[in-house]
C-alpha cells in the first residue's frame, strides 16, 4: 500500500511516517520503480503501536526502546514494565512541576488587581531577574 493509504489506515500523517522511517522506528519502506514508497500490513501494526505509545507520552526514543522489546520474543516482561515505571516516574516529575506553576500563576493572578491601574504583579514577576 502506498503511504497515503497507510496514513488513512493509522491516522498518522505521512510526514510523521516519513519521519519514523528516516529515525528507524519502521524499516523503511519497499521502492516501486516509480518511486512511491510501498507498506505492508505489518506497517500498520507497527504505527499503531507507535501512536499508541507516543499517546502515552513516550519519547521517540523510548518508543524505539518499546519496539525492541516488542519485536524480542525472548524478552522478559520486567524490561517492559522498568520502562513504563521510569516513564511514569518521569510523568510524576512533570505534574509535580506544573503544579508548582500552577500555583505560582494563581497567585499571581490573585495578587493582580485586574483593573485600569498599570501596576501588574504577574508582569513584575516576569521581569523579575532570577540568581
Amino acid at each position: 500500500m502506498r503511504i497515503g493509504i497507510l496514513s488513512d489506515c493509522t491516522g498518522v500523517p505521512a510526514k510523521t511516517i516519513r519521519y519514523y522511517e528516516s529515525v528507524g522506528l519502521i524499516p523503511r519502506a519497499d521502492r516501486h520503480e516509480n518511486g512511491y514508497r510501498s507498506y505492508a500490513k505489518r506497517d500498520v501494526d507497527i504505527l499503531l503501536f507507535i501512536q499508541r505509545s507516543r499517546s502515552l507520552g513516550f519519547s521517540v526514543k523510548k518508543v524505539g526502546e518499546l519496539l525492541a522489546l516488542w519485536y524480542d520474543s525472548n524478552r522478559s516482561s520486567s524490561s517492559v514494565k522498568a520502562l513504563a515505571t521510569s516513564h511514569i516516574h518521569e510523568i510524576e516529575g512533570k505534574i509535580t512541576e506544573l503544579q508548582g506553576l500552577r500555583a505560582t500563576l494563581i497567585d499571581l493572578t490573585e495578587r493582580c488587581h485586574g483593573d485600569d491601574r498599570p501596576d501588574c504583579p504577574i508582569l513584575d514577576n516576569l521581569a523579575e531577574r532570577v540568581g
